[in-house]
């Protein structure tokens, strides 16, 4: 196994985006399983992206692996979608924590809900209770696939099919679904009758920690729901683009 410096020094991107260019969403899942096998795995919050992906990846591997953090203020909708990914398909979710002694300190100090005080201690609290705990995890494969979309946020806008995540080792990022609209995902879940979380229905547009997610207006942002009291900024908890 290659460490991540030695990783990302064996990483040639611009070869590698050359061979996917033409790639749908379904054939660089199928590469990218073959290419890494059990050292890749989808990561997911459970959301119309994440759960458009496992459903397409269990498709072609039934075994494939399916990571997710919970970060102790999830809402009971997505925990019961957990249940029902692995009813449907069979296959075990590996379930990752905050570090206790962290989180503990950081509630300690600050409190239950301190990231609604600043932007600081908001990035501080996605930190401890989401980044830390998949960059954790991430140190253990050569790939993981993500649900980002270029239509999602500003800081998207540019994402590529492939990129070499610097800040999780420099690891590969798969991104199979950049290209995608919010639509075009939406008729992939009804047409593969793929389960998704109920709070859509209610106006939800993206699906987060339950204090930092809400509904919105129909003509909203996709993101807008999220962290709202903020003033500008990027919406970002660090996950897939750095918030610094």
């Amino acid at each position: 196994m290659l460490d991540g410096d030695d990783l990302a020094l064996e990483i040639d991107l611009p070869a590698l985006l050359d061979e996917v260019e033409f790639f749908d969403a379904q054939t660089l899942l199928a590469w990218a399983l073959e290419r890494f096998g059990r050292r890749l795995a989808v990561a997911t919050s459970f959301q119309i992206d994440g759960m458009a992906i496992i459903d397409m990846a269990w498709r072609i591997d039934p075994h494939v692996r399916i990571i997710t953090v919970d970060s102790g203020r999830l809402p009971s909708e997505t925990h019961a979608l957990m249940d029902a990914v692995r009813e449907k398909y069979q296959v075990p979710i590996e379930v990752f924590y905050p570090n206790t002694a962290e989180l503990e300190g950081f509630v300690r100090r600050e409190g239950l809900n301190p990231f609604l005080r600043s932007v600081d201690l908001r990035k501080q609290c996605c930190s401890i209770r989401k980044v830390h705990p998949l960059r954790k995890v991430l140190g253990g494969l050569d790939a993981w696939v993500s649900g980002v979309r270029r239509d999602q946020y500003f800081t998207r806008s540019d994402a590529q099919p492939l990129e070499v995540d610097a800040a999780n080792g420099g690891l590969i990022k798969v991104n199979p679904l950049i290209t995608r609209t919010e639509a075009e995902v939406w008729h992939y879940i009804r047409e593969w009758d793929v389960p998704y979380n109920p709070l859509y229905d209610q106006g939800y547009t993206s699906i987060g920690c339950a204090p930092c997610t809400r509904a919105v207006a129909p003509d909203a942002p996709p993101r807008a729901g999220r962290w709202w009291w903020e003033d500008g900024g990027h919406k970002e908890c660090g996950i897939n683009y750095r918030t610094d």
